[in-house]
């Protein structure tokens, strides 16, 4: 016996044993009129089952369990929540299980009933040592079934990203504009800097920049001096003009900077120097007021990559990748890749977010929208993936695909997957029972 009791719920919720001539362990004839309804929470496995023993007409709960034996060693005969179990389904009867009155429950032993080849692809699936279990066998699987589940598992990543910021939702007291800006800021730092990005704006709220909203230099003075990298004697005239005016609008709003030492410039490509993304980030603060009420009112996916392009960033870093250190031909736009990051990580989950906040579809079905036009990820998830042969084209079935691994394969719940159910559907013309 090289299975857990999991696999056992599996073969009794679809049904994938030999039901010819059923009897209970006592030998009497035995009619499952209806399986019963897969239970995810305390007590018996399966609810509102309908079955006939002999000429009985039972309605109740099903327990299923390896051994008989395991309902003394899970302590079920001192729990009222089981006093219902019409059947007791289990791979090998070793012992007689009697209700809190004293009655008998009836057994249905399922060995011998189960096809050997269901056991073996069961098998294969969990006793490889492939990146994922399924490895070998994913690409002979309908691409129908395959689509069916990664939706299921795209909404499942979203929805927990949706609980989390709905947690900053709270702590922001509603404000929208505010935890959009906080994630927009991680978002910014590229996970190299997200950290300190994330520090930046919780140090100066969104509301601060609003009020400057008609001058960029001070909101750059806001940016670089809360971000710490203000704090050295400037020779140039942009940096020490930036520390003058720092200097006076941190007095006013009581800012205290964060360590220059939380950025990371090690092994990075200039292009993504945190310097140079806190001229972008304080670009996109003065160019796009209330930008998360912007994107919320955009209708045309396409529309939304735009908002972060072009941005006035100061023309200082035209020749900068760093403050003191000049250098040439510095493209200080946002790169398209980087656009499509902000787009998946931030963009999409706020409009999936706010509609499930206030109920209302659209926003969601655009988030989606927005997913099954970015490219797909590329990193070593989905190339294992693509690899076994997933088509993996946009970041819809990208996402989905990291939701699989991290929740469904790396957890072995193969059987909680419509594509492991997929694989170990017995092929009911060729059984052999064990």
């Amino acid at each position: 016996m090289n299975f857990s009791e999991d696999f056992l719920h599996y073969v009794w919720q679809f049904k994938s044993f030999d039901h010819v001539d059923l009897r209970t362990a006592d030998a009497q004839t035995l009619q499952i009129i209806h399986h019963g309804f897969l239970n995810k929470d305390a007590g018996p496995d399966f609810s509102q089952a309908k079955i006939q023993i002999a000429e009985t007409l039972w309605a109740g709960n099903v327990e299923i369990h390896l051994k008989s034996s395991d309902w003394l060693k899970h302590r079920h005969q001192n729990d009222k929540a089981y006093e219902n179990v019409i059947l007791h389904v289990v791979y090998e009867h070793d012992v007689e299980i009697n209700r809190m009155d004293g009655s008998v429950i009836p057994v249905l032993i399922l060995k011998n009933r189960i096809a050997r080849e269901l056991l073996e692809k069961y098998e294969n699936l969990f006793l490889n040592l492939n990146d994922f279990p399924c490895a070998a066998q994913i690409a002979s699987v309908n691409r129908v079934i395959i689509d069916s589940f990664l939706s299921r598992t795209l909404t499942e990543r979203f929805e927990e990203k949706t609980e989390l910021l709905f947690k900053s939702l709270e702590e922001a007291k509603g404000n929208w504009d505010e935890i959009f800006y906080q994630f927009m800021a991680r978002n910014f730092g590229f996970k190299v800097n997200a950290l300190p990005f994330e520090f930046l704006a919780k140090a100066i709220p969104s509301s601060i920049y609003r009020k400057h909203k008609d001058n960029p230099f001070q909101v750059e003075a806001l940016v670089y001096g809360a971000a710490g990298f203000l704090n050295h004697h400037a020779e140039e005239e942009y940096p020490r003009k930036l520390k003058a005016e720092f200097l006076f609008l941190q007095k006013k709003y009581k800012i205290k900077p964060i360590e220059m030492s939380n950025w990371k410039f090690m092994r990075m490509r200039p292009q993504n120097f945190p310097t140079l993304r806190l001229a972008q980030f304080a670009a996109l603060i003065s160019k796009s007021n209330h930008l998360f009420s912007k994107i919320i009112a955009i209708k045309d996916i396409g529309e939304l990559g735009r908002l972060f392009e072009k941005l006035p960033v100061n023309p200082y870093w035209e020749e900068h990748y760093h403050f003191h250190k000049k250098a040439a031909g510095v493209n200080t736009q946002i790169g398209k890749k980087s656009i499509e990051n902000i787009l998946l990580n931030t963009v999409a989950l706020f409009l999936f977010a706010y509609g499930k906040h206030i109920g209302m579809q659209d926003y969601i079905d655009r988030a989606i929208c927005l997913l099954e036009s970015l490219p797909a990820e590329k990193n070593a998830i989905t190339e294992k993936f693509t690899g076994a042969g997933v088509s993996i084209e946009k970041a819809f079935a990208s996402q989905a695909v990291l939701q699989l691994k991290k929740q469904y394969c790396d957890q072995k719940k193969c059987l909680r997957c419509g594509i492991g159910i997929s694989i170990l559907k017995p092929d009911l013309n060729n059984i052999h029972h064990t």
